[in-house]
């Protein structure tokens, strides 16, 4: 996942208030066990969660017996800033980050754990827009917020960790496809990238290309779906179509060849790169964050899937119509510059 642009400063809170009745709207105000009582009161539980937030761990139904498990961390000021995105995007952006991956498995999700650490004079309203963005993501899926933990930090952090069921099939890793087999893509890319190139300028518009960088649109459905039409190999769009291609390329001992003539180049990103200077193309191939699902098939690709390149035999990498790409890296990585 992309780290936002180094600025001087970035807000993770408002101002320290001066009086009680400030006081009382930030963390410090409402103490430890009236946040939670904010993160948890009033939502309703899904039908996998046997015992929700309340006690010291939750308890979810696993009919399968097996479960589906990832985790990431979001940082202010390395994924998110507070300038670019409201609360409620920036909770929402955290729970599509894992549930994305957890419908990159092939499973469908069944519940969100979520740790908080935030400075003590975070607005109240910021947490709660951060509860309601988490809140939304996992309801459009069906899933609730089951538990977690909070802390005091003199920076924001959420890590969220999502849980899910792979229903009787067979999860699907990055390491099965094969010589042969299709490449194939479900959802949006570059847009995202587009996105975070538009508020590294400095500008806000267009709306449909900023929206993209602050809540993502994963294609959940498209997961169980690849799964269920019998995919070798998938992975979620996170870092970079070409990076993360290349983990399956990796894991699967397979060369993949991505023809760019499949990816069609929507005509707002057409126009953002020319007012940048910037072929869009670029972040079709190497942006991150829009978290699409990449898989291969043996055969014809499901309703709803692209066909965008094929596998064969050779040393693991990735190519773009036949050659190494030399547009630069093909993706992010958070240790690398």
């Amino acid at each position: 996942m992309p780290n936002v642009p180094e600025v001087t400063s970035v807000p993770t809170s408002q101002p320290s208030p001066t009086g009680e009745a400030e006081a009382e709207n930030t963390l410090a105000g409402i103490g430890e066990f009236g946040l939670i009582a904010r993160l948890t009161e009033g939502r309703p539980s899904a039908q996998a969660t046997l015992l929700g937030p309340g006690d010291d761990a939750a308890v979810l139904a696993a009919p399968d017996g097996r479960v589906v498990a990832c985790t990431d961390v979001l940082v202010a000021g390395v994924h998110f800033r507070l300038d670019w995105s409201g609360p409620v995007q920036i909770g929402r952006k955290a729970a599509a980050a894992n549930l994305a991956d957890v419908a990159a498995m092939g499973a469908v999700p069944t519940g969100l754990l979520v740790g908080l650490a935030c400075p003590a004079d975070l607005p109240v309203e910021t947490v709660s827009g951060l509860t309601d963005g988490l809140w939304e993501e996992a309801r459009s899926v069906g899933v609730g917020v089951v538990g977690g933990d909070v802390a005091s930090s003199p920076t924001l952090v959420l890590a969220v960790t999502a849980l899910g069921s792979l229903e009787g099939r067979e999860p699907v890793t990055r390491a099965g496809a094969r010589p042969g087999d299709t490449v194939a893509l479900a959802g949006r890319v570059g847009w995202a990238a587009a996105g975070w190139a538009v508020l590294a300028r400095g500008f806000r518009s267009p709306i449909a290309v900023v929206s993209a960088h602050r809540t993502p649109e994963p294609p959940y459905a498209a997961g169980p779906q690849a799964a269920e039409a019998g995919a070798t190999a998938m992975i979620d769009v996170s870092d970079g179509l070409l990076a993360d291609l290349g983990h399956v390329a990796k894991a699967s001992g397979v060369r993949i060849d991505v023809r760019t003539a499949a990816l069609a180049v929507p005509d707002r990103l057409v126009d953002v790169g020319a007012a940048l200077g910037v072929d869009p193309m670029h972040w079709l191939l190497t942006g991150g964050e829009d978290h699409a699902l990449a898989a291969t098939f043996p055969g014809d690709v499901p309703d709803g899937w692209t066909t965008i390149g094929t596998v064969a035999d050779g040393e693991p990498d990735v190519l773009v119509d036949g050659r190494r790409y030399d547009g630069g890296p093909g993706g992010w990585d958070h240790f690398v510059r």
